[in-house]
């Protein structure tokens, strides 16, 4: 089914980059849980979605499209599709930019996790417990006197 370019327009126009609907999940999750953060950082390379800066925690929620999950299955299918050189180029380059930040925080000393954004939307609580995870394994990184054995 092809749209025309007015359709498409229309639609990439309401696609934005802040305050996205798995990024407002995963926050009030957060929020209800009683942790603090910061929103779209831009201290930090990359912008983080979500900073917890007490934890040094990167968020990041990704959108499977722009993000190119499952790489190998959506690649062939773009090159079929219309304006491939486009949409692979563009898919590419952001799934590099992706790698270069997480570099970037690593060396900063940030945690850094990606969450898809249909497993934020279905698994709102098991990307919680993650984060949660995150933060207790950090506390007890930061406390070298308690000895787990």
């Amino acid at each position: 089914m092809a749209r025309d370019a007015a359709a498409i327009s229309k639609n990439m126009s309401k696609i934005r980059s802040k305050d996205t609907t798995i990024e407002l999940r995963l926050r009030k999750a957060l929020w209800h849980s009683g942790y603090r953060y910061r929103k779209n950082y831009k201290a930090l390379p990359g912008s983080p979605d979500i900073v917890l800066t007490k934890y040094k925690i990167a968020v990041f929620c990704d959108s499977e499209f722009f993000h190119g999950k499952d790489w190998e299955i959506l690649k062939p299918r773009l090159e079929k599709g219309s304006n491939p050189d486009y949409w692979v180029k563009k898919i590419e380059r952001n799934r590099s930019r992706d790698c270069e930040n997480d570099k970037k925080l690593l060396f900063l000393g940030y945690t850094v996790i990606h969450f898809w954004g249909k497993d934020i939307l279905r698994h709102t609580d098991e990307c919680l417990r993650v984060i949660e995870e995150t933060i207790w394994d950090i506390r007890l990184a930061d406390c070298p006197e308690i000895n787990l054995k």
